[in-house]
């Protein structure tokens, strides 16, 4: 956990540089995602779990962490040199203390980083070569929240494209019955590190993980400011949107909309 802490750290204050540099605080999304993959190689190499293990919990992780980082760094990179909505909006709110305000914040998402591992710590600890229910689970559940958070960021990413669908608000496969499915499964993937943490002695602690992840898509930096930047881009095309449709659990919306929806 101490490995993991100077790491996530001094990853994070090189992102904070990097984006001082660059004028875009954005790239702290970027920092966060790609931060889990050294983390969980360090977990891998330090652990003196199964060799099994280790490499399946480090691999899973790469694999997730990698993508989100290669999704969020190309969105960020066609808005450059404009930050997202949820920056400019946290610029305007910290105006008296910019940078002190943004350094502590990147600081906080490396501390929440490690936190956020404590599953990959508990597996990598793990002497037992048998995979046992939880790690088989875990893998299962994993590969379902991969793949559905996929589609969704997939689906979403043509929609968009489509410039007949511009200044609509998506409702597209997974779209349709989830305002957030991307949110969703990204919170599946965390049950699955947690499953596959549940083999392991003391194990059960990692549920405090997809606790906090679920606090936070719902309550903090998730749902409530992606929606707050749809609301202030869309208007009552949003609310309309909201008013028939699941926030979160993927869910038949409560009515068909009768027409698509524009913003103003």
């Amino acid at each position: 956990m101490l490995a993991a802490a100077v790491l996530a750290l001094i990853l994070m204050g090189a992102a904070f540089v990097l984006a001082r540099r660059l004028n875009n605080f954005s790239i702290v999304d970027i920092a966060w995602s790609f931060n889990f993959t050294p983390i969980a190689m360090a977990a891998a190499v330090l652990g003196s779990g199964a060799l099994e293990r280790r490499v399946v919990m480090a691999g899973l992780v790469a694999l997730w962490s990698l993508r989100l980082t290669v999704l969020l760094a190309r969105r960020i990179a066609a808005l450059h040199p404009v930050e997202e909505g949820r920056y400019l909006e946290l610029r305007r709110r910290w105006a008296a203390d910019v940078n002190g305000r943004f350094f502590r914040f990147f600081m906080l998402q490396g501390l929440l980083n490690v936190g956020l591992s404590i599953p990959f710590m508990f597996v990598c600890m793990n002497p037992s070569s048998s995979p046992g229910l939880g790690m088989t689970l875990g893998v299962l559940v994993f590969l379902i929240a991969l793949g559905g958070e996929g589609l969704a960021d997939a689906q979403l990413n043509a929609f968009r494209k489509d410039p007949a669908n511009a200044g609509k608000v998506c409702q597209a496969g997974l779209w349709r019955y989830s305002r957030h499915p991307n949110y969703f499964f990204e919170w599946l993937v965390w049950c699955a590190f947690a499953l596959m943490a549940s083999s392991s002695p003391w194990g059960w602690i990692s549920w405090i993980c997809p606790a906090l992840m679920l606090y936070f898509l719902l309550r903090v930096t998730g749902i409530p400011a992606t929606e707050e930047q749809a609301l202030r881009s869309r208007g009552d095309a949003y609310r309309a949107y909201q008013a028939t449709t699941s926030a979160f659990v993927p869910w038949p919306p409560r009515r068909l909309p009768e027409s698509s929806f524009t913003s103003k």
